[in-house]
């Protein structure tokens, strides 16, 4: 079954020097590109990881070599993701996004990425991928058949993955098996790809590492550590310098970025109510003064 679209949807997936996301790189990004009408468009980059701050080549984590089997060597020309970026945000704008186990993996290092351009290298980043929607193929399979990539692929698409771990490979298997899930469980599955999103995300999520979530109320609840269960807003009212904490701790970006927001959010509310009491105690002051000048004109005096 082909994809029902209104706009395009981006499946990628992602391979890299390892699997911290707050110290490891991208090294190989391949997007597949399905637009309405399911005409498909696909690019795949090798990329220089790089340590910004150290301003050297980042190296791979000899675990992660041996299952991409991408050396440093093999990326030492290669272009720095600062220097793909623009090309990156074309593709990503305008699009929905589909990825295997991308909610905890893909998404959020293609996330630290952008971050450390914004943050390094002073570029301005024009793409907001907590605004897309994102469809997690693998937890569509793992709710209906729980498996890994390889597995769901042989199980949805009848044969052996190739080349599993070559991000080019992995997408396209990934497209591949969404398409077979839709045909496979029609009345459990809509084609739709903000149904997909819903039903393939399991916890709403506020940055992409999870250290912070939303709450039934909608609030956003600290999920790590001696805080975890607690409001953001119950946090910040008792110990507001647990917000400086993680600003300045070894996190990602992107959750530095929204406990900032938070901050500055909370702090701007504050602002907002003290001007409010200000204004209500100056209103105040001003009745009473024009009392009192009544009080005098009515009694004939002017002082």
């Amino acid at each position: 079954m082909e994809l029902n679209l209104e706009r395009p949807i981006l499946f990628f997936d992602i391979e890299s020097t390892g699997l911290n996301i707050a110290t490891d790189a991208i090294i190989e990004l391949s997007f597949v590109k399905i637009l309405p009408g399911n005409e498909t468009k696909i690019k795949t980059w090798r990329v220089k990881p790089w340590d910004y701050a150290g301003n050297c080549q980042k190296k791979i984590n000899p675990s992660a070599q041996d299952v991409h089997g991408i050396s440093d060597e093999d990326l030492k020309d290669e272009k720095r993701f600062s220097e793909i970026s623009d090309e990156v945000q074309d593709w990503l704008e305008g699009s929905d996004l589909a990825g295997f186990n991308s909610n905890k993996f893909d998404l959020p290092m293609l996330a630290e990425e952008l971050e450390r351009v914004r943050k390094y290298m002073h570029k301005n980043i024009r793409i907001n991928l907590h605004e897309m929607k994102m469809v997690d193929v693998q937890n569509i399979y793992h709710q209906l058949e729980p498996r890994n990539l390889k597995a769901a692929y042989k199980f949805y698409c009848g044969k052996e993955l190739e080349n599993a771990h070559a991000a080019e490979a992995d997408t396209m298997a990934t497209y591949e098996v969404l398409k077979a899930q839709l045909d496979r469980y029609p009345e459990q599955l809509k084609n739709n790809v903000t149904f997909l999103a819903n039903f393939s995300e399991r916890q709403k999520i506020v940055d992409y590492a999870g250290r912070l979530v939303y709450n039934d109320r909608k609030e956003v609840v600290i999920n790590f550590g001696k805080h975890r269960g607690k409001t953001a807003r119950e946090v910040y009212e008792t110990e507001p310098s647990y917000f400086s904490w993680v600003e300045n701790g070894e996190f990602t970006l992107d959750t530095k970025q929204q406990f900032i927001q938070l901050r500055r959010a909370f702090e701007t509310e504050k602002a907002e109510a003290r001007k409010a009491a200000m204004k209500k105690l100056t209103d105040k002051e001003i009745e009473q003064s024009i009392g009192s000048l009544a009080e005098k004109w009515g009694s004939g005096r002017l002082f």
